[in-house]
């Protein structure tokens, strides 16, 4: 029998799939089937899954017979998004419906919105134990348990930033690193859990302030909330007072003036009404504020799985990089609307404000690097690959348009970033690690 759960919603609709990645596949079932199969709860890797396997990108009538006398399974997949309408939705529903389609219905994906099964402080449990068998993930939250996650998020500070490019690059400059990480692999294996993409960088992170703060002078002594141990370092070097505080307490921090500013991604800040009191954002260009991580991982369950069902899991979780890249764009989209609809400004930070982050991101990096968890050369081979990666991007006609303060005017919103997930799942080291 299907698991039930008190509170949950499936996707409204179909969210731009990206049926151009694979052969046209049957129609995307959405209703519950009462008595289907379901995932086990014993532990286990990826690979080793009974039965016969396909190759990446093999037609669907093919893997339509391979997985004919297969029992139709039921996935409970937890992702980011607190409901179907958010904007960070596609992260999650491209991933379910790509699973749906390749499988013809016989992998139906129960998406639970809102983190109702599980927080993140306990979703790794709820995959080990079973009550989850797909799910987003915060790793970054527990540093001491993902010291080489944790490690490896400080080092996106090197990354340029903007709303479009700066979206995507991360993307594929870390899901190299993520896959090539032994360390970052073996803390989940530790746990018995199946990193479908074990290394994810969250939206580019922007200022959001009462009053503009855009210098050196403006930062001393501002009080801004963050969201990692990196973030707290960043804004003690400019000058500021860092505040740790949770999520859903900053609107009333910044409504009461306890707070100054809020350091967070796109979409959170747009959708958390944090612009209603705090409408001035402000970003970099050259460099970044190091980003959250969080990944996406398969339970305990995963290896019980026939080996095709695997495949189908893993492909579709690679391929849905578009849905999480329109999700940070969109997000991106929304932050900046909401800023000039409260009145508020959109603005670079001045040069000399610029360079000290830029200092910072590089000691951050280089202290990173000297704990032992991430090879000598980690620095050399982001700059590379950022470089590399900028290129490809502009090859596929993904480049921006103009500045980020005009991104809503630049924006366009029918992007399609199939192309994008594409090209990262077949040239990354992600295909190393497709079940077999």
């Amino acid at each position: 029998m299907t698991r039930s759960h008190t509170a949950h919603a499936h996707r409204s609709g179909t969210i731009r799939t990206m049926s151009g990645l694979f052969a046209p596949a049957a129609a995307v079932v959405l209703a519950l089937t009462g008595c289907s199969g379901s995932v086990g709860a014993s532990g286990g890797t990826a690979g080793g899954g009974s039965g016969e396997g396909f190759e990446y990108g093999a037609p669907q009538e093919e893997v339509d017979g391979i997985i004919a006398d297969l029992e139709p399974v039921t996935l409970t997949f937890q992702p980011a998004a607190a409901s179907a309408t958010s904007v960070m939705a596609p992260a999650g529903s491209v991933m379910a419906d790509l699973i749906e389609e390749r499988s013809g219905g016989k992998i139906e994906v129960e998406v639970v919105w809102g983190q109702a099964v599980a927080g993140y402080d306990t979703v790794h449990d709820a995959l080990a134990d079973g009550r989850l068998d797909l799910a987003y993930t915060l790793p970054i939250y527990q540093p001491a348990e993902f010291e080489a996650f944790n490690d490896l998020a400080t080092t996106t500070a090197l990354l340029p930033s903007s709303p479009f490019v700066g979206e995507m690059l991360p993307y594929a400059v870390y899901n190299d690193l993520g896959w090539t990480n032994e360390a970052v692999l073996t803390a989940y294996e530790e746990r018995g859990l199946t990193p479908l993409t074990p290394f994810l960088p969250t939206a580019g992170y922007y200022t959001a302030c009462a009053e503009p703060v855009l210098t050196e002078d403006d930062w001393r002594g501002t009080q801004t909330r963050i969201g990692s141990v990196a973030q707290d370092r960043m804004i003690r070097e400019m000058g500021g007072a860092p505040v740790s505080m949770e999520y859903t307490e900053t609107y009333e921090a910044l409504q009461r003036g306890s707070v100054d500013c809020n350091l967070g991604p796109t979409a959170a800040t747009a959708e958390g009404g944090l612009l209603e009191v705090a409408p001035h954002l402000g970003y970099t260009t050259d460099v970044s504020y190091p980003r959250a991580a969080a990944a996406f991982l398969a339970g305990a369950g995963f290896s019980d799985l026939p080996l095709a069902y695997q495949q189908i899991i893993f492909d579709s979780t690679s391929l849905a990089a578009g849905g999480v890249a329109r999700s940070y764009t969109d997000g991106a989209e929304a932050m900046i609307s909401a800023a000039k609809a409260q009145g508020g400004t959109v603005s670079a930070y001045g040069g000399a404000l610029q360079e000290r982050v830029g200092e910072i991101s590089h000691e951050l990096t280089a202290e990173a690097i000297e704990g032992g968890n991430l090879p000598e050369d980690t620095a050399e081979v982001i700059r590379a690959s950022a470089e590399a990666w900028t290129a490809q991007l502009e090859e596929l006609g993904y480049a921006d348009g103009g500045k980020t303060e005009d991104f809503d005017e630049w924006y366009d919103a029918e992007t399609d970033f199939a192309p994008f997930a594409q090209a990262v799942y077949e040239s990354s080291a992600a295909m190393e690690h497709r079940p077999r």
